[in-house]
């Protein structure tokens, strides 16, 4: 390895090297990050502003719309600098730091979400200790130990990307630095990255899972016991905006991650980082504000103030 020459950039192949879809993809995620930025920002603000959403389930809510604006943020700006830009490099110093910044909101929303289930549990099956089961000091802990999670979890596999050497081919098939991108350029042994990658997924990413899959089991047969029909579409309507929200995250990162690479394809990885870590941030706001009353009030209330101060 002695006389190869030590990459120091990357060239990111994006999605596109026609130049006119090169610009057709730049506006069109462009859009996207607005209305990321948009959507998420509205919803922080509407339940900051509206005393009736100072509510576990819309705290909760309010801190998955950050992490939503910081996953996408750690991505599309970068992304769109190179679909215009004729370079399209990033020094191998950045691009193991946007490594960083996509598993730590990542890994952090994915807990958040568990949290969100375990609020959904508590007033459906637990209505009478609720209170105390979901006070504001346990959900601050809940939302401080998911970052602490995402922030170790991204650390160890950055720092065990820090050893990797590249002396080969330097352009990523990608749009972006995930973990898996660079260690098909690592010259170096990349077993235990591969091991650090895959246990951290399967860890955080099934404990996470089986809590929500456990909270929804126990309150859909608590519903199931409910005699009003009523009385079940209203709490089945409080649960189904975050299950669609699950499904979408998990269902394409876990395959991402831990699928074998003989099923692997470039067209394939693209599509799937797009669905959960573009798309998905995006979506979420959107889910959550069609399918709540509440939250769709909030919203007219902001706007109707806004028009009269203008």
């Amino acid at each position: 390895m002695g006389n190869q020459t030590k990459v120091t950039e990357f060239i990111i192949l994006g999605l596109s090297n026609d130049p006119q879809m090169q610009i057709f993809l730049f506006l069109m995620f462009l859009v996207v990050y607005l209305i990321t930025l948009l959507a998420n920002m509205v919803i922080m603000l509407v339940i900051r502003a509206d005393p009736h959403l100072h509510t576990p389930m819309y705290f909760f809510l309010s801190h998955l719309s950050f992490v939503d604006i910081c996953y996408s943020s750690a991505i599309v700006p970068n992304m769109l600098v190179h679909f215009l830009a004729e370079h399209k490099t990033i020094s191998v110093n950045s691009c193991i730091a946007q490594t960083f910044f996509i598993f730590l909101p990542a890994v952090t929303e994915v807990f958040i979400l568990s949290a969100m289930a375990y609020d959904r549990y508590a007033p459906i099956c637990e209505p009478l200790r609720y209170m105390d089961t979901m006070s504001k000091g346990i959900c601050v802990q809940l939302v401080s130990s998911a970052w602490v999670i995402g922030f170790i979890d991204a650390l160890i596999n950055t720092v065990f990307a820090l050893k990797l050497h590249f002396c080969g081919p330097n352009q990523i098939s990608h749009f972006s630095c995930e973990l898996p991108s660079l260690l098909h350029l690592s010259c170096t042994e990349t077993l235990t990255n591969q091991v650090v990658l895959f246990t951290s997924v399967v860890i955080l990413g099934s404990s996470s899972f089986l809590f929500t899959m456990i909270s929804y089991i126990h309150i859909i047969s608590t519903i199931l016991r409910i005699h009003s029909a009523e009385g079940r579409h209203k709490a089945f309507s409080t649960c189904s905006s975050h299950l669609i929200v699950v499904g979408l995250l998990y269902l394409t990162a876990f395959f991402q991650y831990t699928k074998p690479s003989s099923v692997s394809s470039v067209v394939l990885d693209e599509m799937f980082s797009i669905q959960y870590s573009i798309m998905t941030p995006m979506l979420n706001p959107i889910i959550y504000s069609l399918k709540n009353k509440e939250v769709k009030t909030a919203v007219g209330k902001m706007l109707r103030k806004f028009k009269f101060l203008k």
